[in-house]
């Protein structure tokens, strides 16, 4: 598949995972977070339009007070995400900040987006941000978000979060930054001989079967929920790439139409 189209994409939404700035339990990766940052306010600052979506409350805040593992229960989870999501939006500031990029937290529970005057405000908020240069910075609201009877406000995973968010603001391309290069062939971490696969035209069972296991270590979420994303985008005849975190400098390559990750686009002619 032809990536020459990514180049005049411009209005972009980043995912990135906890797995992917928590280097363990209770330490932050600094670094990439520095890098992330630098990236973001390059690609803003040329002229692109980027929305970052980021986890990491509950490991940030497992970070400062000094966890050991992560809280299993639900109120000590919203505990813990409520004194991390206030630590990562400044650590988010500071790291911006340095590149002359200012950023805004929205933070946003699943009933937002079943009514039709939340949906659009919640539109018109992350645009207003856009046209004053300022990337938002969203994340599920984990500290208040419950299941109660018909009125579900979690979305259970931020793959499924950055879907929602990429079609709410008509953006060109998802970017779902994870802990392994792409879409393979079979789980590469058991078997030494899966294979990456460049380009997804449809989610089928398939492919679904590729998916492998449940997620890693720090997050909620795997490949079946990146795959949930993805059908999103399809289906809105969207565009997203699935690659790694480990080197964000790797999306000044991708906006350039460089063969990296796995892209799921439509193929021409496919309804």
């Amino acid at each position: 598949m032809d990536r020459d189209f990514i180049k005049d994409c411009k209005r972009i939404v980043i995912k990135i995972g906890t797995n992917s700035i928590m280097k363990t339990v209770n330490r932050v990766d600094y670094q990439k977070i520095d890098r992330l940052a630098f990236v973001c306010s390059t690609l803003q600052q040329e002229g692109k339009e980027i929305i970052l979506v980021s986890s990491g409350a509950v490991g940030v805040g497992a970070s400062i007070l000094k966890m050991q593992e992560y809280p299993k229960d639900i109120a000590e989870q919203q505990a813990v995400s409520s004194v991390g999501q206030s630590a990562l939006m400044n650590l988010y500031s500071r790291f911006f900040q340095h590149y002359n990029q200012f950023v805004g937290q929205i933070l946003m529970t699943r009933d937002v987006i079943d009514f039709p005057l939340s949906y659009e405000n919640s539109r018109t908020a992350i645009n207003s941000l856009l046209e004053k240069q300022v990337i938002p910075i969203i994340n599920e609201n984990d500290a208040v978000s419950v299941e109660e009877m018909n009125h579900e406000t979690k979305f259970g995973d931020n793959d499924t979060l950055s879907a929602i968010v990429a079609n709410l603001v008509d953006a060109d391309l998802l970017i779902i930054l994870s802990d392994v290069d792409g879409l393979y062939t079979a789980n590469p971490s058991t078997n030494p001989d899966a294979e990456l696969i460049p380009y997804v035209g449809e989610i089928n069972a398939e492919v679904r079967k590729m998916a492998g296991g449940a997620g890693s270590e720090f997050a909620t979420g795997g490949m079946e929920t990146k795959l949930n994303a993805a059908e999103q985008m399809l289906a809105n005849d969207r565009s997203m790439i699935i690659t790694s975190s480990e080197r964000p400098t790797t999306l000044f390559s991708i906006l350039e139409g460089v063969e990296v990750g796995t892209l799921f686009k439509k193929a021409k002619g496919d309804e």
